[in-house]
Parts: structure tokens; sequence; C-alpha cells
């Protein structure tokens, strides 16, 4: 079987001649610019400045000849813009901390205070407020603070469209042109299962809440005012979800004229809602202000398309698990098993024919960065073991691969996988 074959085939709970292998096809299953410049080292490949393909987590682009030699079977087809809203092309020159050698794109704009933290202009435009921060040696950028800590809000004169108006907006041609160009290059030119990166329904998300590509954010912006809304302001939420769902659907319709069935998997959602003890909300408060509008974005997907719906969600939210069925999520990601509740066989035996669990395939908190080359494999193999009987699973890291960890485990971990010798 090809790639394609192989995750079709997984999507639909069928087997397969081995498990699916995802690095980089989307932004919670790929891995720092500055450990792939080291894997490719350690690998015999070249190791070039690697370009950045998503900035807030310092994600590299994962080129083909590496996709070649660990045997991957998935791609992402990329939007232009990135999560700070400029664009992936004229690249330029850049060290990051560890002294890696990175290419970013041309909008990067930033200024480093007396402490060596770097902050981050959203569009590159320096009349804006810093969106983004890193601390000196850090390996990944976090939000800036965007809403005052004296922020008043006056429940009299809630403005919920006016504060998210320019966080959402309908697909540009330029952008409608990308998508079907490098979407039939992709299936025409490779044998590669094809992810559609195309993101804008995470409701809620904490990476999105505090606007990371709006110049002059409004409203409820710091994530804790944000949570204590759901309950103190629920019709607040409800009409930014509803604005957003809007702009979402709008979105698909012009995403499936652009891709067609080229795309076997679309990326829908990166909000969390668990934590490492279990989930961050209620269950009711999630039936209310998130449920429908996940339902209604996936009923269009599986009315209108043959693709299947990617959501991530991180922590332990095994109690959510029968509401995301009823919704209509399909791939699970990522699939966090050392959180509280999250038992892999349990997962497996009570809900193995209703998702394609995207990920689990190794601690990445403990295991993959301080374990042995040995303790991965081991780790690796029961998983795929559990994960993999009857097809439905897609071999991935737990959330991205982070800076620092060894070569040595990247290499035992995607040796145990495919069944190849790496070096």
């Amino acid at each position: 079987m090809n790639g394609r074959e192989r995750l079709i085939a997984t999507l639909n709970h069928q087997p397969t001649d081995r498990t699916v292998l995802d690095l980089g096809a989307t932004s919670q299953t790929g891995i720092n610019a500055s450990t792939l410049y080291r894997l490719r080292g350690a690998l015999g490949l070249d190791q070039h400045r690697v370009k950045i393909i998503e900035p807030g987590q310092l994600l590299g682009e994962v080129e083909e000849d590496l996709r070649q030699r660990l045997g991957c079977d998935v791609v992402g087809l990329f939007n232009i813009g990135n999560f700070y809203g400029y664009k992936n092309q004229d690249w330029k020159p850049w060290e990051m901390d560890d002294g890696t050698p990175v290419w970013m794109g041309g909008g990067f704009e930033y200024d480093v205070d007396e402490r060596g933290t770097k902050w981050v202009y959203p569009h590159g435009n320096r009349s804006a407020e810093y969106s983004a921060m890193m601390p000196k040696g850090g390996s990944f950028f976090d939000a800036a603070p965007r809403e005052p800590f004296d922020f008043d809000l006056d429940e009299e004169d809630l403005t919920p469209l006016e504060d998210f108006k320019d966080d959402f907006a309908v697909m540009s041609d330029e952008e409608a042109r990308h998508w079907e160009k490098t979407s039939k290059e992709l299936y025409e030119n490779t044998e590669y299962g094809i992810v559609g990166m195309l993101g804008g329904g995470a409701l809620g998300d904490a990476a999105v809440v505090p606007g990371p590509a709006v110049d002059h954010p409004r409203g409820i912006r710091r994530v804790d005012d944000w949570l204590m809304a759901q309950k103190l302001y629920p019709d607040y939420v409800k009409a930014v979800f509803r604005y957003q769902t809007d702009i979402m659907l709008k979105n698909l319709e012009i995403y499936h004229q652009a891709v067609g069935e080229r795309i076997q998997v679309v990326w829908i959602s990166g909000t969390d809602f668990g934590n490492q003890r279990g989930l961050m909300l209620g269950k009711d408060t999630f039936r209310e202000l998130y449920k429908p509008f996940y339902k209604e974005i996936n009923d269009w997907v599986h009315t209108h398309t043959t693709w299947k719906t990617f959501y991530h969600t991180c922590g332990g939210v095994y109690d959510l698990l029968d509401d995301f069925a009823e919704m209509g999520l399909d791939c699970l990601n990522p699939v966090q098993l050392s959180a509280d509740g999250m038992d892999l066989h349990r997962l497996k035996e009570n809900y193995g024919d209703k998702f394609t669990f995207w990920g689990g395939g190794v601690d990445t908190q403990r295991t993959l960065p301080f374990g042995t080359p040995e303790e991965v494999r081991e780790q690796v193999r029961e998983r795929v073991d559990v994960f993999g009987k009857d097809g439905g699973f897609v071999f991935n890291t737990i959330h991205n691969i982070v800076a620092n960890v060894p070569p040595e485990n990247l290499i035992a971990m995607y040796e145990e996988v495919t069944g190849r010798t790496l070096r």
C-alpha cells in the first residue's frame, strides 16, 4: 500500500500492511526546528537552514528527503498565512537561541528587551501591539498579555461582534488559488495522504482568544477572563461562536470548491478541553456552548464531502468522548495518555470503532525526552499493538516533538513504528 491508500483504509477502520506514520502534516503533529535540525544530522541528511512553517511553536518544515527516510505516509496542505498573520514567503535568515539556523517568513518582526525577551508583532506591523513573547533561551512563543489587568468589563455594554470582527474572515481568492494549486500538486505528484490544514473552527481556543494575528484586539482577551465569561456571560460567548461558525461554514464551501476530494482529512479545531487532571470545563458548559456549533461544522463536512474531521484537544477528555462522537468528530488528537482517565486499553475498547486515534504513540512529557532508546521502543511497541488493532490509528507523538529530544530516541521510535533501519 502507498501512504494515501494506507491512510484511507485507516480512516475507515480497515486493516493495513503497517501503521500509518505522520510527522509534520499538521501544526500539532510536527517537530521543533531545533530537534529537526539535529535529527537530520543524526540521519546523515543535509543540515541546512530549516524553514519555520509555524512560528508560534517554532515548528520546522519536514522535507521530502526526511519523509522518505522515515517512511511517512501523510503530508499537510498548509495555508499561506501563519499564526501571527504574515505569509510564509520572502524568507529571511534567523537563529534560535540555541544557535539553530532557520528561515523565518519575511513578515516576522520583533523587538528584544533588556532581559533578552523577544516580542513579536502581528502581521509584522510595528504600529500594532505585541502579540507574542519568548523569554531568552526559550524554544517557542507564548501569547503576550493583550488585555490590561485593570480591564473593566461593563456588563451592560457587551459588544462581542465588534470585539472579534478582526479575528475571523472569509478566505481570499489568493488563498483559494493556493489551495487549488497545491492540492493538485500533492494529489497528482505524490502518493501521500493529505490533511487540509484549514483551521478556523477552534472555538474559544486559548491560543486564539488573545488574538495572535490581530493588531489591536478588543474585549475579553485574557484566558482566565474568557473561561469565567463562559459562566458569567454565556450570551457573549455564544455570539462570538455563532459569528466564527458562520465564517467557518463559508470557508469550508470555498475550500471544497478549491480542493475537491483531493484531501482525505480536514483540520477543524485545536481547542483544548482538558488538562493533566481532567476537564477544564463542565460537560453541561461544553454541551451548551461548543457542541452545537461543532456539530453544525461536522455535519456540513460529512454532507458535502468525503473528508474526515480532525480535532486536537489535549488533556484528560475521556468524559467528553461520547459528546465528541455525537457531534461527528472523526480523528482525535493528540490522545494524551499521560493525563488522568486516558487509559490506552479503555480508549481502544470503548472508542476504537468511533475515532481514528491520531497520536498517543509515545509520551512526550517523560519517555521520549528523558527515557532510553529501549524504553521508547517498548512504549511505542505496546501502543502500536493496542491502538493499531483493527485499524483506526495514525502514529504520532503526543503533540509536537519539542526541543532537546535526543535524536537517538527519535530514531528508535521511527524504527519501531516502520520496521526500517534508519542508520
